[in-house]
């Protein structure tokens, strides 16, 4: 048998190296028409930034490696420009030398991955403008920083964006960060974005939302970048990252059913409509875990899986793709963000029933050194509780309370499986109560009607028809405070009980909604039958209306024994 992939990478190196470990006897050609067939892509920006400082180190497997290891015939700088289903073969031009030839083929495999976006914006070809996909890429783009460049404009506020902005400010680059929505990371939902924006300027990056660049032209040399609100921007360089859409020309080309958001359709075998050509990674649709829609979702894991589908369906093997959920995370300064399933904005577009939580706990235990709160928010499911999304943005132990929700969400489990899980705790890791523990507690309590929420997006309007009241010490009040709130401290409730008028919703709130979940328990067993707690507390509210608390820094610990303490500690109200 012989099998032509076209395209390395992630997807395209998996389904070769896969279909050799299956079988010695088969011929396998992989053509890529780059000159790079295997490297670290999500790596790219930390090595313009300096932290991965060996660029070899980016370079996974080269046609020399994999031709000694597994005996595979590599072909850099060799692009397909057709293919002819009848006759199952491949025309290649070697793009060096212009020479073409053809390739037969028993199986093809289509690996041939996104191209970014690069709008019909007028100067959008100027010299300095740069997009960031591959090696060639990072070091034209690593080029400018180390000959001098000291100022960027990024387009884009997506993955790619975010971490090319840090590495230009690891490098000591003046930058602007432009982004057409109006938050950064546009598959998270706003008000958990925010905390990215706040901490991005913290870091010295100048954050332009709800705009986009319109016009790109030359200053001396360098690029002025004209923006959809009449201003404008000068620097050395523009880094375009604005997102990518799947290189699906060859296939259109070639006859094979293209899919609703205009990627490769395939089966759950990973096979188009030739059942002899097959395609895996960013250039194919796969079908969402949580809402069952055809979607788009560029990332190395499920490329790396799909392309191992690809090679065990050759072989005869029954291995199925399933669905993709789109778990990511990223790396903000000293900050992570991390999200997997539906956010709000897709189960609001479709309709879907949910409810949702915020919760603030600690990366691990607060008396132990080191960590700060985190902010975790979860859909479920207002019916049986199913775990439905999670998105968590914070300091520290982000990215293992990802994993655990993600495994969640495959797994079909319910937020009352969340507080029945046992996870490893020791101070310096996490807590006795986990914050995943902690989220299935809370929404369990949602949906047993032990608690009930307002939420930061309804006010002004909700404080109007009711009162508001600031459980926090009168310390905290006096530092910052919802405008028109009453401030009754939660040791001096049971006192002062009957000033609170038992007609009308009494919207209670504290820092992290620890505190004013316990005067939410008082007043509903004195009667007060309208009485609701600010989910998330003050902290949430910052990511919706930003006030002097909203620094981009970190706060104290969340402690629940001693959260009062916690807040007399220096600096502590400085900060959200």
């Amino acid at each position: 048998m012989k099998i032509v992939v076209v395209g390395g990478v992630a997807g395209g190196a998996s389904a070769a190296a896969r279909a050799r470990r299956l079988s010695e006897e088969a011929e396998i050609v992989v053509l890529e028409r780059d000159h790079y067939v295997s490297f670290a892509n999500c790596g790219l920006p930390y090595h313009i930034g300096g932290t991965i400082k060996e660029r070899e180190k980016l370079l996974l497997q080269t046609p020399k490696s994999l031709k000694e290891s597994l005996n595979i015939d590599v072909r850099v700088g060799h692009e397909v420009v057709e293919v002819d289903r009848a006759n199952k073969q491949v025309a290649v031009v070697e793009l060096d030398s212009g020479r073409r030839y053809t390739e037969q083929y028993d199986k093809l495999v289509l690996c041939s991955g996104a191209d970014a976006m690069r709008p019909p914006i007028p100067g959008i070809d100027h010299p300095k403008i740069f997009v960031l996909r591959n090696i060639p890429d990072m070091d034209a783009i690593k080029a400018e920083v180390d000959g001098g460049a000291r100022s960027a404009v990024v387009v884009g506020g997506g993955f790619i964006g975010i971490e090319v902005a840090e590495a230009f400010r690891e490098r000591g680059v003046t930058v602007d960060l432009v982004e057409l929505q109006q938050q950064l990371m546009p598959p998270i939902d706003p008000e958990m974005a925010h905390d990215l924006a706040y901490h991005m300027e913290s870091h010295g990056i100048s954050v332009h939302l709800g705009t986009g660049a319109e016009a790109f032209v030359d200053a001396a040399g360098r690029v002025a970048v004209m923006l959809g609100n009449d201003e404008s921007l000068i620097a050395d360089l523009v880094v375009l990252a604005i997102g990518v859409r799947p290189a699906a020309a060859l296939a259109k080309e070639t006859g094979l059913e293209l899919g609703p958001r205009g990627g490769l359709r395939v089966d759950r075998h990973m096979r188009t409509s030739d059942p002899d050509i097959y395609a895996a990674g960013d250039a194919v649709e796969v079908i969402d875990t949580v809402t069952g829609e055809p979607t788009l979702i560029p990332l190395a894991g499920p490329a790396n899986r799909q392309g191992r589908i690809v090679a065990d369906h050759i072989f005869g093997r029954a291995s199925a793709y399933q669905s993709t959920q789109g778990t990511a995370v990223v790396k903000v300064f000293d900050m992570t963000c991390g999200s997997s399933g539906a956010s709000e904005k897709t189960l609001r577009r479709l309709g879907r029933a949910y409810r949702k939580i915020y919760i603030h706990p600690s990366g691990h235990a607060g008396y132990y050194p080191g960590t700060a709160p985190m902010h975790l928010k979860l859909l479920f499911s207002p019916d049986e509780g199913r775990v439905l999304g999670v998105q968590v943005v914070g300091y520290d132990g982000i990215d293992k309370r990802v994993d655990v929700l993600a495994t969640a969400i495959r797994a079909g489990l319910t937020v009352y499986d969340l507080e029945r899980l046992e996870l490893a705790y020791a101070p310096p890791y996490g807590s006795a109560k986990d914050p995943v523990n902690m989220a299935g507690f809370v929404a369990s309590n949602v949906l047993r009607g032990d608690v009930k929420f307002w939420y930061a997006e309804q006010h002004p309007e909700i404080a109007e028809k009711g009162i508001v009241i600031d459980v926090r010490t009168k310390q905290e009040y006096d530092k910052w405070h919802i405008p028109g709130a009453v401030n009754i401290p939660l040791r001096a409730l049971r006192e002062r009980i009957r000033e609170i008028p038992d007609e009308g919703p009494v919207l209670l709130y504290c820092r992290v909604g620890f505190r004013s979940y316990l005067a939410y328990r008082i007043l509903c067993q004195s009667g007060f039958e309208q009485a609701a707690v600010l989910a998330g507390g003050s902290k949430t509210f910052n990511c919706y209306h930003r006030t002097i608390l909203a620094t981009g820094k970190p706060g104290v610990p969340f402690v629940a024994h001693a959260e009062e303490e916690m807040a007399e500690m220096p600096e502590a109200l400085d900060h959200a």
